[in-house]
């Protein structure tokens, strides 16, 4: 009669209304976060440059295993960055390719064949004393016209 008298306690404690409420709580929370996976879907896939109304389907049929697929084939970078990279590596190309240098002094930029820096004033070059060509501080003969300085 105890385990029958444990029974009913039980029982009565599981069949109290707190505990309805707190299974539609429970049930209320993993909706929004459903919903949430939803819109976090959509917004990267956008940012991302893929179909992001296709995505937000798919996460909103299957839910989680709709999610689980779209992180495994979404594409890998944003369009932003990839906009980014594009631009820096154009500028990197430039700035190789062009006759510009950086000053030691103040870092601005400085054609390479300047004798001194125009924003700081700061001697770059030597000028050769016969042809005038820019030489290196550190040289000691004109490569070009085999003068000594």
């Amino acid at each position: 009669m105890d385990i029958l008298k444990y029974a009913n306690n039980i029982i009565a404690f599981f069949t109290n209304p707190i505990w309805k409420y707190l299974l539609y709580g429970i049930i209320f929370m993993l909706i929004i976060v459903w919903l949430a996976f939803i819109y976090w879907t959509y917004r990267d896939a956008k940012l991302r440059n893929a179909p992001a109304p296709f995505w937000a389907i798919i996460v909103f049929i299957f839910n989680y295993v709709g999610l689980i697929l779209y992180l495994i084939l979404r594409p890998p970078e944003f369009i932003d960055d990839v906009v980014e990279r594009d631009l820096e590596i154009k500028r990197m190309e430039f700035l190789l390719d062009s006759a510009y240098a950086k000053c030691p002094a103040c870092g601005k930029e400085i054609k390479e064949d300047f004798l001194i820096c125009p924003h700081c004033r700061r001697k770059l070059k030597n000028s050769c004393i016969n042809c005038s060509r820019p030489l290196n501080l550190d040289w000691k003969i004109c490569p070009y016209c085999k003068t000594t300085q």
